[in-house]
Parts: C-alpha cells; structure tokens; sequence
C-alpha cells in the first residue's frame, strides 16, 4: 500500500483527466450532430471533422458548428 501512495504521479493524473475529458467531449459532440439537422451536408462534413481531427475537430464543433444547426420552429 505504501509503495501505490509513494508512485503518484500528478503529471500522469492530469494526463488521464485530459484524455478522459477529450473523449468525453468528442462523444458529446458526434451525439448533438446526430440529434440536430443542418443545411445539406453539414451533418456529413461535421462528423468527418469530429471523427478525423478528434479534439480541434470538437473544439470547432462547439465554437462553429453549433451556430449552424437549424432552427427548427
């Protein structure tokens, strides 16, 4: 038990939460471009995008793609 608490290491932890939290956003991602419709093919080219370039791909997602969804009124 000692020799566990004495190989922590807060660069690995960080590490992990990182990951984690990429596959968490890239999994939140596909799903709102599966759930919403868009113009043409958008859905297509973002789920490319998201799929082939994971992190900065969700990254545009959310900062672009988002605003392209339609309004469904």
């Amino acid at each position: 038990m000692d020799n566990l608490i004495n190989d922590f290491s807060i660069g690995l932890f960080i590490w992990q939460a990182l990951v984690l939290l990429s596959i968490g956003l890239w999994i939140y991602c596909l799903i709102d471009i599966l759930k919403n419709k868009f113009v043409q093919n958008d859905k297509l080219i973002w789920i490319l995008v998201v799929i082939f370039i994971p992190f900065i791909g969700s990254l545009l997602y959310l900062f672009i793609g988002k605003n392209k969804k339609m309004k469904l009124d």
